[in-house]
């Protein structure tokens, strides 16, 4: 029944485990590890000092079965930490987890040749989002912002950021050309949670209130010169169609709010509204999002400031365009000539290296098919796609043992911060490495799974960065082709924000070396990357004294 010569004292105890298990052997079902082939496995491991390294399996009944390896030792220096967490089985044959690797570092590539497609791909994109509504994945939103920050703005404004649980407001002194910022102030209110499912009047009037105990403070450094209203930026991170630089309608509210009474109305109205119900003397004169605000505040600060790019929770880019290059531009006159496109390139998915975990991820999201590029680039998703990837590898390759501990079966358990602090573990066993696989996975690892977990986090970062590196170079690509050598013939500025920008010092790298790699390097020296931290609040505020109903005093 037993192939191979083993000791006779060990015979009879060996006999006795087969044929009780063999039968059971037959039986199991094609990728469960059964609880007698565990029983059988470590009888033979612990009596016959094998190991699935040197020894490939044994023939049971006519089945071969492969010895299982030992668990690996904990992440927090021993054994047998995992008893505490729920643990599903792993293959009773794993194959190696190598294989699985490569395939993975390979659907992930992104030589320059696929770089180069992408950037082409995003200017084409551009090209048609431009020339029609639904001419392509982009919308490329005209943002009514034609009067950008020029340093000379003078006077008291404020900023409302409205784009998730929190709002907050800021109020800005500005000097105008010599003195710039003369002061600024600004507060966070917690939205309660039952305003996020109440009526339009409810929130605003909320909102409102917030703002009147904010300008109620104001004093010192800050004051309104005589006959005229305090005007606000407002920064509304959910989906409007906007319809001039201080008017928008609400498509739909998304993150958690489900507000009634809103869609379809005019956001800048319900907030003016709600602002002199409460007899608070502000108006809005400018509506914008995250993106264009980032580009606003740093463009105050620097005028070779032409693009600005969000690399967060998510991502999106806008750019400064001439209207002459605008074909869906329906009666708009721009006294400038220009004014700012807001891509949502989130939603670009032309020619993108994509693995069988981007496909299982988007099937299993809320928007399948849909904001493919965000999905690939931004921080929402690439621990998940990490997370999807050693899963498989636990499963198939035995990654971390025989078992796998059901906490790693949850999905977006795994968040883009825990890959950050992985990648910049550089101790020689990786300890930070196997904490954070134990503390947020409860997975025990050896070093050599903590090696292979660094290479996945590594190579979901590395396309990530560098395709965010090409949608940029996309964007200057396009503007370059129209301007004739405006853009990469004189220094060009643009702006980064996010959390994911800031903190993956990885993934900003790779963004920098895919631009450099692409332009060459003659070319690159022109394209300055800065990050702009928090440019949004500013910008805000900035925007409301570009786009003023008073006249400034330059």
């Amino acid at each position: 029944m037993l192939k191979g010569d083993w000791k006779d004292q060990y015979g009879f105890a060996l006999r006795r485990v087969v044929m009780v298990t063999s039968s059971k052997l037959v039986k199991r079902r094609e990728g469960k590890i059964s609880k007698y082939n565990v029983a059988l496995a470590s009888f033979l491991r612990v009596h016959f000092n094998l190991a699935a390294g040197n020894v490939g399996g044994i023939s049971v009944a006519g089945r071969r079965i492969a010895v299982p390896p030992p668990a690996p030792g904990s992440g927090r220096g021993g054994g047998g930490g995992g008893a505490r967490f729920g643990m599903t089985a792993a293959r009773s044959a794993p194959v190696s987890v190598a294989p699985i690797l490569k395939k993975l570092q390979r659907d992930c590539a992104t030589p320059l040749p696929v770089l180069r497609h992408v950037a082409g791909a995003m200017a084409a994109d551009m090209r048609a989002g431009l020339a029609a509504d639904g001419g392509s994945d982009l919308k490329m939103i005209l943002s009514y912002v034609d009067s950008l920050p020029s340093g000379n703005e003078k006077g008291l404004f404020y900023a409302l950021d409205l784009g998730g649980t929190n709002f907050r407001v800021l109020r800005v002194q500005l000097g105008g050309k010599e003195d710039r910022v003369l002061a600024t102030e600004f507060d966070q209110v917690t939205i309660p949670r039952e305003l996020m499912f109440g009526t339009s009047e409810e929130l605003f009037d909320f909102i409102a209130s917030g703002l009147a105990k904010f300008a109620d403070k104001e004093g010192g450094r800050f004051h309104l010169p005589p006959g005229r209203k305090r005007e606000i930026g407002f920064t509304f991170s959910f989906p409007v169609q906007q319809l001039s630089i201080d008017s928008g309608i609400l498509i739909k509210w998304t993150k958690g709010f489900a507000v009634s009474g809103t869609a379809g109305k005019d956001v800048v109205a319900c907030l003016n509204e709600a602002m002199v119900r409460r007899g608070l003397d502000m108006r809005v004169s400018a509506l914008v999002n995250d993106t264009v605000a980032t580009l606003a505040g740093a463009r105050y600060w620097d005028n070779d400031v032409m693009v600005a790019v969000i690399l967060g929770t998510g991502t999106n880019a806008c750019y400064v365009e001439r209207t002459d290059a605008i074909p869906k531009l329906d009666g708009h006159v721009s006294t400038s000539g220009r004014t700012i496109i807001n891509t949502e390139w989130g939603a670009f998915s032309n020619g993108l290296p994509l693995t069988e975990f981007d496909r299982e991820m988007d099937a299993a999201s809320i928007n399948p098919g849909e904001q493919i590029y965000e999905k690939t680039i931004s921080g929402m998703y690439l621990g998940e796609i990490v997370r999807r990837a050693l899963v498989k590898m636990a499963e198939e390759g035995a990654l971390f043992g025989k078992s796998i501990p059901d906490k790693l079966l949850t999905p977006f358990l795994l968040r883009t911060p825990d890959l950050c602090a992985m990648q910049k573990d550089e101790s020689n066993e990786l300890q930070k490495v196997g904490s954070v696989l134990y503390d947020v996975a409860g997975v025990e690892s050896n070093l050599g799974a903590r090696k292979v977990v660094v290479e996945v986090c590594d190579t979901i970062a590395k396309r990530g960065g560098r395709l965010a590196g090409a949608g940029i170079v996309g964007i200057l690509q396009k503007m370059e082709e129209d301007s004739k050598g405006l853009i990469f013939g004189k220094r060009t500025v643009v702006a980064m924000d996010g959390g994911l920008y800031e903190n993956y010092s990885q993934y900003r790298g790779y963004m920098h070396g895919a631009v450099t790699e692409l332009l060459g390097t003659e070319l690159s020296r022109n394209v300055v990357i800065e990050h702009s931290k928090d440019g949004s609040g500013i910008g805000a505020a900035l925007l409301a004294a570009a786009n003023s109903n008073y006249e400034h005093d330059f």
